[in-house]
């Protein structure tokens, strides 16, 4: 079983930065996929980044060039570094695993940009 946790979420003005990290435990593997999703209230969740075992970071379009993913496998840890922020941004962002053919998801971190 797998459990993940984000932290990192908050208020924060048009422009700024934040930086959301994930903290996996419980039976995980180098070679399992790991990413981050968001939903804003009356939206569907939607993907924003992805870093496959040994493959390359993809990025969603609207987060390209501002957002990157990264992953500290030592300390089974993803981050999502956010930079020149939008009031677009603002969601709840999931953290999400794939195992094989077995997904899970954190509770999720609020994200707030004001304009």
């Amino acid at each position: 079983q797998v459990q993940l946790v984000e932290s990192g979420g908050g208020l924060v003005q048009a422009g700024g930065s934040l930086k959301l990290s994930c903290v996996a435990s419980g039976s995980i593997f180098s070679s399992d996929l790991m990413g981050w999703y968001r939903q804003a209230p009356g939206k569907q969740r939607e993907w924003v980044a992805v870093m496959p075992s040994g493959g390359t970071t993809s990025y969603a379009d609207s987060v390209k060039g501002r957002f990157t993913i990264s992953r500290d496998l030592p300390k089974n840890t993803m981050y999502l570094q956010m930079n020149s922020l939008k009031p677009e941004d603002a969601a709840v962002y999931y953290c999400h695993l794939r195992q094989r053919t077995d997904d899970y998801w954190g509770q999720g971190t609020q994200v707030t940009v004001s304009s």
